[in-house]
C-alpha cells in the first residue's frame, strides 16, 4: 500500500490554497490494490440448470485467491476523538480489464462514516454487512478462500460476494472482546420500508486464543409476493444473491434469511481450527415458483497450519443438507472437501495452489421451480455458480499469483 499524507496534497495545491494547511495535515489518503490471477482446472463444467452435456475445462481466473482489485481510502480528524473515514474500491478482471460489476466503478465498496474510539463507527453507502464482517472470520474464506471453498454456492454469505447498496452500518467498539453491528439498507421503495431491504446484525467475542461469532442477516425481494428480483433489491446491485446450482430452483423466493454461528481456536502462532454453522431458508411468496421454505443446514471446518515463515497450508471439509420440501423426499447434500498452499516471496508477492472437490447426493429443484426435480448436481465454492458440473461431482484445481501494492 502506499500512503500520502495530506501534507503532500497541501504542497501540490498550495499555491492556491495556503489557508486549508491546517486541515490538510490532519488528514490521510490511502491508496492500495491487489492483482491475483491464476489457471485453472475443472473437471466438468455445463450451463446452470443443466444436468447433461458438461466437459472439463483449463481457464484462466482472475481473483482466485482474493479479488482484484484497486482502490482510496482515507480520514479526516475532527477533534475531540472524532474522525470522518471512508473507502471506494473497484474490482476488476486480470484478463480482460472488465470491471467485476457493470456500470459500476466502485461496486466493491463504496462508503462515508464517521468514527470514534468510544462509541464505533457509523457509515452509509455500498457495503458489507455485519454479519459478514464478523462471521466470516471463522468461515473457509482466510485460508482456503471462497473461490474454491466457500460452503456450496456460497449460500450462507460467508464469502464477499454479498454486498448491500443504501445501507447503513453501525460497527461498536471493541469492549471486554465483544463487538456488535447491525444494518439495515433502504430499497427505496414508495410506501414500504421493507420491500427490497436488506438488513443484518453480528455479535462477535475475541479474546486471546478463542474467538466467537453469531449473526442473522435478511435479504427482502422488492417484487412483492416474490418472483424475479426487483431492481430495486438492495444486494449485488439489485441482482439475486446467492444463486447456483443449489439454490437455482429458488431463485423466486420472496426473502432470505441467513442465521450463523462461528468459532476459532488458535493453539499457538502456528496451528489453529475454526468451525461454522448456518441455517439458510428461502422463503416463498405468492407468486414464487416453489410453496414451502427451503431450508439448508451447512456446518464447515477449516485447519490452518503455519508450516514456516513462508508457507500457509490449510484444509477443510464442509457438508450442507437441504429440507424435504416441495414434492423432494429424497433431499438433496452435498460434501465438499478443499485445500490450499500459499508460498510468500516476499510481503507483497506470493505463489498459490488449490484443490477442491465437491460430491452431490439426492434431488433438488430446476429452475423451473416446484414440480421440476432434478438431480443435485455439484458447484464448487462460489467460483463456479454460473459453470456448475453437469454431475454429482467436481473436481478443481488451480495455481496462481497474488501481487498486493
Amino acid at each position: 500500500m502506499k500512503k500520502i499524507r495530506s501534507l503532500s496534497l497541501g504542497v501540490m495545491c498550495g499555491a492556491a490554497l495556503t489557508s486549508s494547511s491546517v486541515a490538510f495535515a490532519q488528514s490521510t489518503l490511502t491508496m492500495y490494490g491487489i492483482i491475483d490471477d491464476g489457471l485453472l482446472y475443472q473437471s466438468s463444467q455445463t450451463a446452470l440448470g443443466s444436468t447433461s452435456g458438461g466437459h472439463s475445462n483449463i481457464k484462466l481466473g482472475s481473483g482466485v485467491w482474493y479479488g482484484s482489485r484497486f482502490g482510496l481510502k482515507g480520514s479526516e480528524d475532527l477533534g475531540g476523538g472524532y474522525k470522518t473515514v471512508f473507502q471506494l474500491e473497484s474490482g476488476f478482471n486480470v484478463n480482460t480489464g472488465a470491471q467485476q460489476f457493470a456500470n459500476a466503478l466502485f461496486a466493491r465498496q463504496s462508503w462515508i462514516g464517521v468514527t470514534t474510539p468510544g462509541y464505533g463507527t457509523l457509515s452509509a453507502g455500498r457495503q458489507y454487512t455485519p454479519y459478514y464482517t464478523l462471521i466470516s472470520p471463522y468461515g473457509p474464506t482466510n485460508w482456503l478462500t471462497g473461490f474454491t471453498a466457500s460452503h456450496p454456492g456460497d449460500l450462507d454469505e460467508m464469502n464477499t460476494n454479498y454486498r448491500a447498496n443504501n445501507s447503513i452500518v453501525y460497527m461498536s467498539p471493541k469492549i471486554a472482546g465483544f463487538t456488535v453491528g447491525g444494518s439495515y439498507a433502504f430499497a427505496g421503495v414508495p410506501g414500504s420500508v421493507n420491500q427490497g431491504s436488506t438488513w443484518a446484525a453480528a455479535i462477535q467475542y475475541a479474546v486471546g486464543p478463542i474467538g466467537l461469532a453469531a449473526g442473522v442477516t435478511r435479504v427482502n425481494n422488492s417484487t412483492p409476493g416474490g418472483g424475479a428480483y426487483g431492481a430495486d433489491s438492495t444486494t449485488n446491485s439489485g441482482g439475486q444473491p446467492g444463486v447456483s446450482a443449489v439454490t437455482n430452483g429458488y431463485q423466486t423466493a420472496q426473502a432470505q434469511q441467513r442465521i450463523a454461528a462461528g468459532g476459532n481456536y488458535r493453539f499457538n502462532d502456528a496451528l489453529n481450527v475454526s468451525v461454522s454453522y448456518s441455517n439458510v431458508q428461502y422463503i416463498p411468496g405468492v407468486n414464487s415458483r416453489f410453496r414451502d421454505t427451503a431450508i439448508f443446514n451447512t456446518a464447515g471446518i477449516v485447519l490452518h497450519w503455519k508450516a514456516s515463515a513462508a508457507w500457509d497450508i490449510s484444509g477443510g471439509y464442509a457438508y450442507t443438507r437441504a429440507s424435504k420440501a416441495n414434492g423432494i423426499t429424497n433431499e438433496a447434500q452435498y460434501s465438499q472437501f478443499s485445500a490450499s498452499q500459499l508460498y510468500s516471496l516476499s510481503k507483497r508477492t506470493s505463489l498459490y495452489a488449490l484443490e477442491s472437490f465437491q460430491r452431490s447426493h439426492g434431488k433438488t429443484l430446476g429452475t423451473d421451480g416446484a414440480g421440476n426435480i432434478i438431480d443435485a448436481t455439484a458447484s464448487v465454492g462460489d467460483g463456479f455458480q454460473t459453470a456448475p458440473s453437469s454431475s454429482q461431482s467436481q473436481f478443481v484445481a488451480g495455481m496462481g499469483i497474488i501481487h498486493k501494492f
